[in-house]
């Protein structure tokens, strides 16, 4: 039997699950459920596997760990993103990557939807003036009639149009592949990113991490919005100058955000971001729904059986 390994399934969703049993019938399967303490652990998890199963970004697939490991021929992400993976290397080497596009989908844009609605309503900062005794009624945002701005139209993006049209909200996007055929489908209307930057009341990042896409939201893209802007990111901590965004909540230059990602996760104690009063957080949980959780299990899965069967689906690199 071939041999799979899962090296980083901390916390625990795939463990126990149908889905790994099902894969254990045909593959002989490990699964780590400890984060491995270095680059160099995690290269000693995966020798003699032809097959990795990818469940955390945390786990780096560059490309001195995908030389270290000569029998590999495949990593099964169980995601979107692949920004933890060298695609060039892998495809150099020989090692087809899959992802699982869209099985969260619709828990991101519902979790997107929490934060923004959260930070509009200074939800976090209603509730601790009330923990601490205090009765004070800070003004809040009103979403209907509003602008959302989406970077990135993909399954996420298209389900955050959704629900924010449902709200009676003005939906904008820009993409990398904008469509017209897309637009119509959705009732949404693409915009040049300057537009939406400047003119959006809130601003939601849904697309995928790439070099392309790193830095995307610099501090002058910052400087281009309103100051009444929320700002809203379930996507990737690196598409947004972090540092940037911090002056700009601190100084009212950004009204608030709504952040589920973070430049590292988890979020040391003493991250300034924890500091700021206008910021609504959550642990890069926004797809961790039962539904979700069990659809990407089965995609995984399915992609390494039909790897091993000879047949390749939702491959990501060449």
């Amino acid at each position: 039997m071939e041999q799979v390994v899962v090296p980083d399934d901390f916390p625990s969703i795939l463990s126990g699950t149908g889905a790994l049993k099902r894969l254990q019938r045909l593959a002989q399967v490990t699964v780590y459920k400890e984060k491995a303490l270095s680059q160099d652990e995690l290269i000693q998890r995966l020798q003699g596997a032809k097959v990795v199963i990818n469940i955390r970004a945390y786990s780096k697939f560059d490309a001195t760990a995908l030389r270290g490991c000569p029998d590999l021929k495949m990593i099964a992400v169980l995601g979107v993103g692949t920004d933890n993976i060298d695609l060039a290397a892998a495809s150099q080497l020989g090692i087809k990557v899959t992802n699982t596009p869209g099985y969260s989908a619709v828990a991101v844009a519902e979790h997107t939807l929490a934060l923004m609605l959260g930070a509009a309503r200074r939800v976090t900062e209603h509730e601790n003036e009330l923990r601490a005794g205090r009765w004070i009624r800070l003004p809040m945002t009103q979403l209907h009639g509003k602008t959302l701005g989406i970077i990135g139209f993909g399954d996420i993006g298209r389900q955050v149009a959704s629900l924010a049209r449902g709200i009676g909200m003005r939906v904008w996007a820009w993409t990398l592949h904008p469509s017209s055929h897309r637009a119509k489908e959705s009732g949404v209307q693409f915009v040049e990113l300057d537009q939406l930057l400047s003119q959006s009341d809130v601003i939601s990042i849904n697309i995928r991490a790439s070099e392309r896409t790193r830095g995307l939201i610099s501090r002058q893209a910052l400087e281009k919005i309103k100051p009444s802007c929320i700002l809203v990111n379930t996507a990737r901590a690196s598409i947004v100058d972090t540092q940037a965004m911090i002056d700009a909540l601190r100084t009212g230059r950004l009204a608030a955000a709504g952040l589920d990602v973070f430049d590292q996760e988890p979020l040391p104690a003493n991250d300034p971001i924890l500091s700021l009063p206008n910021a609504v957080l959550s642990p890069h949980n926004s797809g961790m729904t039962p539904e979700a959780m069990e659809k990407g299990n089965e995609m995984v899965v399915e992609n390494v059986i039909a790897f091993l069967q000879g047949r390749l689906i939702n491959l990501v690199n060449d």
